[in-house]
């Protein structure tokens, strides 16, 4: 079976992220090389991700949250993470992921305005 691929669109110098469904490992993996050969490709500042669909989260998946946006960082693009339903927050807390550097937003709207207010645009 082919794995769903995250859409990933460019505005302005920014990259808008929303994921529509439940991530498995398989797709989470290919969401993150995606991203980060976006990135390379068309030398966005920044990246918001919008995470309003998604209910539950596993370890994993997470991991893979916060390796985006490390990795995201190193190559020069600011992460806004939007839409954190509460179930989402409590499992990243419980499960150690250190994300206190990056931006959040209650939604997409509000994450882009965020980002470009920071970058300045």
């Amino acid at each position: 079976m082919r794995t769903p691929r995250i859409p990933i669109l460019k505005l302005k110098n920014c990259l808008l992220v929303s994921i529509q469904w439940e991530l498995d490992d398989q797709t989470a993996l290919q969401f993150q090389e995606d991203l980060l050969q976006k990135i390379h490709e068309t030398g966005a500042y920044g990246v918001v991700i919008d995470l309003t669909s998604v209910d539950v989260i596993d370890s994993f998946i997470a991991k893979v949250i916060g390796d985006v946006i490390s990795m995201s960082k190193l190559m020069g693009a600011k992460v806004v993470l939007t839409g954190i339903q509460p179930a989402v927050a409590i499992t990243l807390i419980e499960l150690g992921i250190q994300l206190e550097e990056v931006e959040t937003a209650l939604d997409l709207e509000k994450g882009l305005e965020s980002l470009q207010q920071e970058l300045g645009d």
